[in-house]
């Protein structure tokens, strides 16, 4: 049914977005960090990361809708999902709480490598839910090599953290 789906989308919406509740971005301090010049402005974090979970949620109710309800779904896929989602959720934990700088990095990089992978297992069920994960594989490359700029600008700072 069609309300299924909705739920699908919604509970895995939510899910993605909870470490922003949980762990908010600390605007003062990122603002305080030394930043590359390519560094786009901090207002527009919140609305690609909105879009991008919205495209998540998206991808995996279509694959919801073409294993039957994830019956038919392969360990893989699951497995893939739920490592992307662990380590996009620590990102504001290490990031803005911590404030460990090459730790954002290491989880940054395995954000993306694990979205390559979900976009790879998601592949399998939906070409159009793979070609919805890819602005994520992109964005979370490009913020790998941001958070690495900023560990590098930042080192000396971050060392005192």
């Amino acid at each position: 049914m069609w309300w299924d789906s909705l739920i699908i989308f919604v509970v895995t919406f939510g899910l993605f977005t909870l470490s922003a509740i949980l762990w908010p971005t600390d605007r003062q301090w990122y603002a305080s960090l030394n930043k590359p010049s390519w560094t786009p402005p901090a207002k527009w974090f919140g609305i690609v990361w909105t879009v991008l979970y919205a495209l998540i949620a998206a991808a995996v109710t279509i694959v919801y809708d073409r294993t039957d309800s994830f019956q038919d779904v392969s360990a893989h896929w699951l497995i893939a999902l739920a490592v992307n989602y662990a380590f996009n959720q620590a990102f504001n934990y290490v990031e803005f709480k911590a404030k460990n700088l090459f730790a954002g990095f290491v989880d940054t990089l395995l954000v993306a490598v694990t979205a390559c992978w979900l976009l790879i297992e998601t592949a399998a069920y939906s070409r159009l839910a793979a070609w919805l994960l890819v602005p994520y594989l992109l964005w979370a490359s490009f913020a790998t090599l941001l958070a690495w700029m900023i560990f590098l600008l930042n080192r000396d700072e971050a060392e005192a953290y």
